[in-house]
């Protein structure tokens, strides 16, 4: 069995291998370097063989999205650790061995991320995953590091190794048994929130999630699908109200799902007032498409809840990071007390 296996998504992402993965081969010499291709059609295949004949290549005979993709090539590799690693990212000098350390030492940790810090301006945090991932009552994320759009620099504050409630799917090691055991990203997530829903699992079934500050990678960001895509508005908000039916006590869910739903539609008019009609509208159809799946959101629940325990509430922000960020002013996570 391979030790750790560092895999990495694509999709017509070719310009991205080219880039990155010579860091990825330089500084992983105790892992197994994969790339699940997800049907592309630029020619990666065949540039990683051509240039990259060292890297594994998992053939995809069609696009399954984030979860599906990610999904069906770790079912086809054997290894005690997987790396879930974005295609537009960098890693640095020794970023494996930290996380590695972390999960050989204490067996309760279920997953790791690195800090992350954006590649066009190192001195700062990446939006997707910076420092460690939370959530707050209503189940907005947000993390050490990054509150909304709000991007800390980099003074050593997060040189830290610490639990935290969920880590970024754009790169984290997680025990393969548990990934398997949670059966893996779900797929009807497609992509966004996928992360969160499987850290959730994890902290419902007694497991860690933790950030790891002695690993660094740079991220791009938005480099498979820009942070102003629709698209990727309309996953983020049906996603989250998916996890709220999926992971909270009957009790909680029943006053605050149509609170979520009343912020969401606050973000909507913020949207429109700000000139972005097309995010606006990906929130309303967001909101139609999860009430359209609503009674299919109930299984999933009720099987969670056949498998797992309710989750108590440690490491979720119990107030309203919305109400805290745009009113109160709190644009730090240091001003954030839990």
């Amino acid at each position: 069995m391979t030790p750790t296996a560092v895999v990495i998504l694509n999709f017509n992402g070719k310009a991205w291998l080219n880039k990155f993965l010579p860091s990825v081969i330089q500084y992983s010499s105790s892992a197994k370097i994969v790339v699940a291709d997800n049907n592309s059609t630029d020619g990666s295949i065949e540039m990683i063989a051509a240039e990259f004949p060292q890297v594994e290549v998992i053939r995809i005979s069609e696009n399954l999205g984030f979860c599906g993709g990610y999904n069906y090539a770790l079912n086809h590799l054997d290894a005690v650790y997987y790396v879930l690693l974005n295609s537009d990212a960098e890693v640095t000098p020794g970023w494996l061995e930290p996380m590695i350390a972390l999960l050989d030492h204490d067996s309760s940790i279920a997953a790791v991320q690195p800090k992350i810090l954006s590649y066009h301006n190192k001195e700062s945090f990446e939006y997707a995953g910076a420092a460690g991932g939370f959530i707050d009552a209503l189940g907005y994320p947000f993390c050490r590091g990054r509150i909304f759009n709000s991007i800390e620099k980099d003074t050593g504050q997060y040189d830290d190794t610490i639990p935290v409630f969920w880590a970024t799917g754009a790169c984290v090691m997680v025990r393969s048994e548990l990934y398997k055991k949670m059966n893996g990203l779900d797929e009807d997530f497609f992509a966004h929130m996928e992360e969160i829903d499987l850290c959730w699992k994890l902290n419902r079934a007694g497991y860690q999630v933790y950030y790891q500050g002695l690993s660094t990678i740079y991220h791009v960001g938005g480099g498979t699908l820009a942070a102003s895509n629709p698209r990727k508005t309309y996953l983020n908000f049906r996603n989250g109200l998916s996890l709220l039916v999926r992971h909270l006590r009957t009790s909680d869910l029943l006053y605050k799902l149509p609170l979520r739903l009343f912020f969401d539609w606050l973000a909507a008019v913020k949207f429109l007032v700000d000139g972005a009609s097309s995010d606006s509208g990906a929130i309303m159809k967001a909101h139609v498409h999860f009430l359209l799946g609503f009674r299919k959101e109930l299984k999933k629940r009720r099987r969670l809840t056949n498998t797992l325990p309710q989750y108590k509430a440690r490491r979720i922000y119990p107030r309203l990071i919305v109400i805290d960020f745009y009113l109160r002013g709190k644009k730090f996570f240091h001003q954030i007390h839990f």
